[in-house]
């Protein structure tokens, strides 16, 4: 995403919301490093994130700084609204904790009440220790999921990019369906989806396609194989389509050929609960509330030590590797369903007698008096 997918206007907004929030809790100087945050700040999309990169966003409404690897630098001014890039190593070997420094105290930032990300992918310990040690008593807070929390409501512009990123990944469940046939893999029909999704308008996926058919549908999680599939066999797919970097996720459960009664029963186990989880969703509603209706539809089936997977997640704009976002349904959410937000619904089991598991995923937009699915794809059991 750059910063031509959005008016200027929608950006300042966003800073102001963070800037609000940050006078809240009494932060000076927030050191953004997760790239989706800087994105969503800047419009800035390089791949900076790779190793140390840092957005310097100050209270006071002061020039946008960012440490990013040299390489990145001219895509970065060209693409991003960010005001000033430093960039370090690259050509010759640098320490950019140095170079953070020397930021720090050339700016004036060295004293102001730090507010510090701590990403679980994009910072390295050494370089986090080195933070600490380096900001001291200036650190007065961990600041991870404060950007985080506030981008979980969309805008309207973001929801448009989302229903479109829905309409591709409708496409790539087609061209999956349409791929599946005994003798051919998993990897083909992985390849027959990719080129579909990239050729309708998606970015990369920020998490790679879990295929799994056969005695595979067991796992929860597992890429593409060469898996050969034959008649019979039970198998689930899941990947996402990113709009501008909005991501719409989808699952599907399918068969090759006629199903046994126990895959269906088990099917339609994980279809109720998905069903009785989002008649529950709507504004006002607790994060906890379709956790445990799930909970309950799957426990009472006696397929409740198969419930190895949460019941769901926010999603948004997304960066390798995951596209969840802070949002997680399950018994220890503290959040509330707002309108704006986008839920990935998914309460599947895995790990069943026989090599069975089944997942049934859709993204639902929230809104005051329920939840609207962004995406077409029937979710019935697909028999091909």
């Amino acid at each position: 995403m750059s910063k031509q997918y959005f008016a200027k206007s929608e950006f300042q907004g966003r800073q102001r919301k963070v800037r609000e929030a940050m006078g809240e809790v009494g932060i000076e100087l927030l050191l953004v490093i997760a790239p989706v945050h800087i994105n969503y700040l800047t419009g800035a999309s390089a791949k900076g994130y790779q190793e140390f990169q840092v957005l310097f966003f100050p209270l006071d409404s002061g020039p946008l700084i960012l440490q990013s690897r040299l390489p990145e630098v001219p895509m970065l001014l060209a693409d991003s609204l960010v005001d000033e890039v430093r960039g370090w190593g690259g050509r010759e070997p640098e320490d950019p904790i140095a170079v953070f420094k020397e930021i720090l105290h050339a700016k004036g930032y060295k004293g102001l009440r730090v507010g510090l990300e701590v990403p679980g992918y994009y910072l390295h310990p050494h370089h986090h220790n080195q933070l600490v040690d380096l900001l001291g008593t200036d650190l007065v807070m961990d600041a991870t999921d404060l950007i985080g929390n506030i981008k979980l409501i969309k805008s309207p512009a973001e929801i448009a990019y989302m229903r479109k990123a829905g309409e591709i990944v409708d496409q790539g469940m087609a061209t999956c369906i349409a791929a599946i046939e005994p003798g051919t893999t998993e990897r083909v029909i992985s390849a027959n989806i990719h080129h579909t999704l990239l050729a309708a308008g998606s970015d990369i996926q920020a998490s790679p396609m879990n295929f799994l058919s056969g005695p595979r549908s067991a796992f929860a999680h597992g890429e593409p194989s060469d898996r050969v599939l034959e008649p019979g066999d039970f198998m689930h797919v899941q990947f996402g389509a990113h709009y501008r970097r909005y991501c719409v996720t989808i699952g599907r459960q399918l068969c090759l050929g006629e199903p046994t009664q126990r895959m269906r029963d088990v099917y339609q186990v994980v279809r109720d609960a998905g069903d009785a989880c989002m008649a529950e969703m709507r504004a006002g509603v607790s994060a906890r509330v379709p956790h445990e209706i799930a909970k309950k539809v799957i426990a009472e089936s006696g397929l409740d030590e198969y419930r190895l997977h949460m019941t769901g997640y926010a999603v948004g704009a997304a960066f390798p590797p995951s596209w969840v976002e802070p949002l997680i349904m399950d018994a220890g959410s503290e959040y509330t369903f707002e309108a704006g937000m986008v839920i990935a619904v998914e309460p599947p089991v895995f790990g069943l007698e026989g090599g069975l598991g089944v997942r049934l995923i859709d993204n639902v937009l929230i809104t005051q008096t329920g939840c609207e699915r962004l995406c077409s794809t029937t979710r019935d059991l697909i028999l091909v």
